[in-house]
């Protein structure tokens, strides 16, 4: 007997449409028990429920990024409250025109961050210009947190070049929105740190560390321990900013006392210009250019 049912249709998609119909016409389910498991925010959202919610945390952004072809990233992280050198340039004025002592302080401390922030978008547009001749399967896109900073600026990199960028955005008290510049289809929101974490090391085939702040070293040394463990296969680890790096961590003295090896100190790398930064990653894999 023929059927005209498409083999690809879904029963499930009835569920939530009938979820979704009783909320509109303000008729929720009665009882709580009644509405179908999946459909029902109130018991996803139970503390017994978090082993679910890590599963989905995990799936939906793999997914997505393997739909989009999206299999190596390069992952670039760094502080959040480093602003563009036009924004940078811009308090400055302000802050020279009220001579306020305070304003001009922190104009100061902008434009050193510009710096870094025109360094980050630097590099993922000359990164993402070179992966375009590259077959679609081996491409690396540019990956970030998503946020503003040093995030922002990678992501604009890419989209300078027309390249698309991903983004693993992390949910706040004080909410932080993903910058305009991240691939709308390919950025996620995460509740859990961990799984967020998990996400940056699964597709990352080399980490680019700006300076930053706690966020940015929790990132720097969870990677560090992985490849040094042999939890993740050693990748190109670039800490960019030499005098900033070396004057805020000294990794000699974890040597000298014995709490790491001397060849340890060969994970990682200093880079100071994104021309370097790129060299080293094309180096690496023996890329073009």
């Amino acid at each position: 007997m023929q059927s005209t049912q498409d083999i690809k249709d879904s029963p499930l998609a009835d569920a939530w449409a009938e979820l979704q119909a009783h909320a509109a016409a303000g008729e929720p389910l009665e009882p709580n028990a009644y509405r179908l498991a999946f459909a029902d925010p109130e018991f996803l959202l139970r503390r017994e429920a978090r082993g679910i919610r890590f599963q989905l945390e995990m799936l939906k952004p793999d997914l997505d990024q393997t739909a989009a072809g999206v299999e190596h990233t390069i992952v670039v992280f760094g502080s959040a409250r480093f602003p563009s050198l036009e924004t940078a340039q811009a308090e400055m004025v302000l802050a020279q025109a009220s001579q306020d002592t305070q304003a001009l302080k922190k104009a100061q401390q902008g434009l050193r961050g510009a710096e870094y922030y025109e360094q980050a978008r630097a590099f993922a547009r000359h990164a993402s210009e070179a992966c375009k001749a590259m077959p679609p399967a081996e491409r690396l896109y540019i990956c970030t947190g998503g946020g503003p900073g040093i995030m922002e600026a990678a992501n604009r990199g890419a989209h300078d070049v027309g390249a698309p960028s991903v983004a693993l955005n992390i949910a706040l008290p004080h909410e932080q929105l993903a910058n305009p510049y991240v691939t709308p289809h390919l950025s996620f929101k995460f509740h859990y740190f961990a799984l967020r974490k998990m996400h940056f090391m699964m597709r990352a085939k080399a980490l680019l560390a700006f300076p930053g702040g706690f966020g940015t070293l929790d990132e720097l040394f969870e990677i560090l321990t992985l490849v040094q463990t042999r939890k993740a296969k050693p990748v190109p680890i670039l800490l960019f900013g030499t005098e900033y790096w070396t004057r805020l961590v000294n990794f000699q003295a974890l040597v000298d006392e014995g709490t790491i090896q001397q060849e340890d100190l060969q994970l990682f790398h200093y880079v100071n210009d994104a021309e370097q930064a790129w060299a080293v990653i094309r180096d690496f894999y023996q890329l073009g250019g």
